[in-house]
């Protein structure tokens, strides 16, 4: 099995459909299974996998389980020398399965993979960051990018240059290639200690974060994380999170940034991080009611 495709869905049912049919009739020449991961869909998402794509192995959650803990119960399984965790709001074009396995199989390097995810009018989707710090994630929370919109630009690479293969930090989850050597299935803690395998996804986030975690332990591991231009996707980008309410995303979003700041850095930065978080809702309100508008995303 050349690669086993993973896509975690929560009320995407359309988005789900097209994404199958997209893969079925877009790939040829590689042998591939995919697994399909519903985390308690209240439109009948589990039901048309199971009638209309009875090829992929499905697991139905009683509950929504979070992004890292229902891409791990198919990790569990996946026997293809690659693992993709694809959204259901992507678009797989011809070739792009195919061409991201051989891309892998000239890398022996790469432990973690990203493509060029583009829009449908074709323009980039900006995804490649470096590490998250302390100034730039208080800069978020504080919503400083809508009064200084340069203010993340080192942090979100915008300088990086998308029609280059490179070596970086994180690539977004949205389309994140594993090379399955990178980890074994039960690591001992002395394996973890030694960096010598990976674990599965860290579920304490339930997401957010979790991609860059695993990225940081790739690295950590001895793996390189790269992105190649040499593939392409098309990326919808947040048709699930679109779904919930404001207030559950932000929610999320700090108890995820939280998790990752007391486990990558110092303990009193975490605190600090904790501590603003009730601040910036306070900003976010205030700019809310006074209907302030920018072309900041935070």
């Amino acid at each position: 099995m050349d690669l086993s495709i993973i896509t975690v869905t929560w009320n995407v049912n359309d988005y789900a459909r097209e994404n199958f049919k997209a893969i079925y009739a877009n790939t040829q020449g590689i042998k591939y299974e995919i697994f399909a991961v519903d985390n308690n869909s209240k439109d009948g998402t589990a039901d048309m996998i199971k009638a209309e794509f009875p090829g992929v192995h499905l697991i139905a959650n009683s509950y929504n389980a979070g992004f890292a803990k229902a891409n791990n119960q198919a990790i569990k399984h996946a026997k293809g020398r690659y693992i993709l965790l694809l959204n259901p709001d992507m678009r797989v074009l011809q070739g792009t399965l195919e061409g991201m396995v051989r891309w892998m199989d000239s890398r022996p390097e790469a432990g973690v993979a990203g493509c060029h995810l583009i829009k449908e009018d074709g323009a980039t989707v900006p995804h490649v960051r470096r590490w998250p710090k302390f100034c730039d994630q208080m800069a978020i929370i504080l919503k400083l990018p809508h009064f200084f919109p340069g203010i993340l630009d080192n942090y979100l690479r915008n300088d990086f240059d998308y029609k280059k293969e490179a070596i970086v930090d994180s690539v977004r989850g949205s389309f994140f290639m594993i090379r399955k050597e990178a980890f074994k299935n039960e690591p001992t803690t002395e394996d973890l200690k030694a960096g010598k395998t990976l674990p599965y996804l860290d579920e304490r986030y339930f997401i957010w974060f979790e991609e860059v975690d695993y990225c940081r332990q790739a690295k950590n591991a001895g793996w390189k994380v790269m992105y190649t231009p040499s593939v392409k996707c098309i990326d919808y980008v947040g048709k699930s999170f679109a779904l919930m309410k404001r207030g559950k995303t932000q929610e999320y979003f700090r108890d995820s940034m939280i998790k990752y700041f007391k486990k990558w850095h110092p303990a009193w930065q975490a605190a600090l991080i904790r501590l603003a978080w009730p601040i910036g809702i306070m900003i976010a309100a205030i700019g809310e009611k006074l209907n302030l508008k920018t072309n900041a995303k935070t």
